[in-house]
């Protein structure tokens, strides 16, 4: 449906303004059955233009490094201990299934998919510990993240994290009861993002080289523990610190990173991180940050003495950081280390280049993709970019192209709105009074053709969730019913649901905790929550459609149908 004269317009357009374009892709191309290679495409065009680090092209990120193997950096962050070497595949099977003894005893297809070019298939962990394939699992660690509310079909982890025989213990770090904490045998409090420490790296739309470093603003509300004869506020970091004094584990303790420097509170860490990201890269140190002067330190100190001494302690913090204490505050003052603007570009006889280039060899054929074959069918997967359509499943099934046949008239797909945007952000009642709830936006023409008008409340169903609802596995459901909008700007033959809103955790629901119930709120469980609509692979059935290259889980290709109630 798309017009022939647009996209010659679109391809005038890219072709003509020499390296000064750019195809620039975030997730939705990539959460497709077919992502892999719609990626591989838009990143090909960038290397027929050439745009490759060159301004107004294609950018990398580049990183200010905090870990210590920066020349010169004053502390390896790296335990002077040997460290276990890992051993045998991961979960989700990031290796050749060829190279394996499980192909030697089943051959083709692999009874799940494996992805020897991927490296975080995310929506494949619990249900390879449900299938114990290719083994089974005695225990999981979950930190921050929300997989069963995340992840499309995320129903279908419920199965597996609810069930001991599946998986006999199930630990979670989480700040708050959410739609799959509330599974686990154990919740461990964690801090919030005001609260704690964090190094956020940086992303391929910033030219210049950062480091944004976020530390305490506010004492955490949670209480204190003790770990290593010390005070820290109960978190991530305190359980994991907790754990490696229990056990004795090298690498922690009065020497933890070597003879004189202890490991024994998060503090011990994140200034010895904050002082090589002040120091810079350079072995003489000629890029080190400048030091603060008596006046910047007296505001840093001045503006944290509301927090305890658990989270901020100005002699335990000087006596890490040492001589670097005048850089660490500088650093910590500006929230980061950022790079002159100056240094994100520099011109050259052919024109303006990016300051930090990736230099690189990029490579319209991979002999690496090439070199790699489908677990399910045994075939070469091409190196290079190529259509294949959206919708199949793992054994090469038109799945949704046969929905759309018995029935199922409408493409749903999901996207975010801009005041609720996290699986976490319910909890925010300043976005919540601009948006209280989501709805289902669908097209004048579809809505008008079903009888439908703004308010009316439909249920989504989908080929496998007949039911239109969330098991919850523990007697209760969720139906997924949402309130119809029938707009002009959404395609016909297609419906789009926001994520983030529809908790049926999260405060949205009463909990009793040692005897006291904590209410409900119900704002945070207004509008719906779609994820569990969201189409299986007939192969796999207790997960998504999946990308088999790159391992993207599928949001875009579930044909469903509306059905007033």
């Amino acid at each position: 449906g798309v017009s022939a004269d647009d996209l010659k317009t679109v391809a005038y357009e890219f072709t003509n303004h020499g390296k000064r374009a750019v195809a620039d892709i975030h997730r939705g191309v990539s959460q497709h059955t077919n992502g892999f290679y719609n990626v591989y495409a838009w990143y090909t065009l960038n290397a027929l233009i050439g745009n490759y680090d060159w301004a107004g092209g294609l950018v990398k990120a580049t990183t200010y490094k905090a870990d210590g193997t920066g020349a010169g950096q004053p502390f390896s962050i790296d335990t002077v201990y040997a460290k276990l070497a890992p051993f045998g595949t991961t979960i989700i099977r990031s290796e050749k299934y060829e190279n394996s003894t499980l192909f030697m005893r089943d051959g083709y297809p692999a009874r799940r998919n494996w992805y020897p070019l991927a490296t975080d298939v995310y929506q494949e962990i619990a249900p390879s510990i449900g299938d114990a394939y290719p083994y089974p699992v005695k225990a999981l660690f979950l930190y921050m993240g929300s997989p069963v509310y995340s992840l499309p079909a995320g129903h279908t982890n419920i199965e597996t994290l609810s069930d001991p025989e599946k998986l006999p213990l199930f630990i979670a770090m989480d700040a708050f009861i959410g739609e799959t904490s509330m599974y686990a045998d154990y919740i461990f409090p964690d801090t919030m993002y005001l609260e704690r420490w964090e190094f956020q790296g940086s992303h391929p739309n910033v030219a210049h080289k950062i480091q944004p470093l976020r530390n305490p603003a506010i004492d955490p509300l949670v209480p204190d523990v003790t770990v290593f004869g010390q005070q820290t506020p109960m978190s991530m970091e305190a359980l994991l610190l907790g754990l490696a004094e229990a056990l004795e584990l090298p690498g922690f303790g009065e020497n933890g990173f070597g003879e004189g420097q202890p490991f024994t509170h998060p503090d011990d860490l994140y200034i010895r991180m904050t002082a090589n990201l002040a120091w810079g890269e350079k072995e003489d140190g000629s890029d080190s940050v400048p030091d603060a002067d008596e006046e910047e330190i007296r505001i840093f100190t001045e503006s944290r003495r509301h927090l305890r001494s658990s989270v901020f302690d100005l002699e335990r913090w000087q006596a890490i950081a040492g001589d670097l204490w005048p850089k660490v505050v500088y650093v910590l003052n500006r929230g980061g280390r950022f790079q002159n603007y100056s240094g994100g570009y520099r011109e050259t006889a052919n024109g303006t280049q990016l300051g930090n280039r990736y230099g690189k060899l990029i490579n319209i054929y991979q002999e690496k993709t090439y070199d790699t074959r489908n677990s399910m069918n045994g075939e070469r997967l091409a190196g290079y970019a190529r259509y294949i359509p959206s919708g199949m499943g793992l054994l090469g099934d038109l799945v949704s192209e046969q929905d759309a046949q018995d029935g199922f008239d409408l493409q749903l797909i999901t996207y975010r709105e801009i005041a609720q945007t996290k699986s976490r952000t319910a909890s925010n009642y300043w976005l919540l009074g601009v948006l209280p709830e989501n709805f289902v936006l669908m097209n004048v023409v579809d809505a008008t053709a079903r009888g439908l008008n703004d308010g009316d409340s439909v249920r989504i169903v989908s080929p496998t969730n007949l039911a239109g609802e969330w098991d919850l596995g523990n007697g209760h459901t969720v139906p997924m019913i949402g309130k119809i909008k029938a707009v002009q700007g959404i395609r016909p033959g297609v419906i789009a649901v926001s994520l983030g809103f529809g908790h049926w955790a999260y405060g949205s629901v009463p909990f009793t905790i040692n005897g006291t119930t904590v209410p409900a709120d119900e704002r945070r469980g207004r509008g719906l929550h779609i994820n569990a609509a969201l189409r299986t692979d007939p192969h796999t059935p207790n997960t998504t459609l999946v990308d088999p290259v790159g391992g993207s889980a599928v949001f875009y290709d579930t044909m469903v149908r509306v059905e007033k109630v």
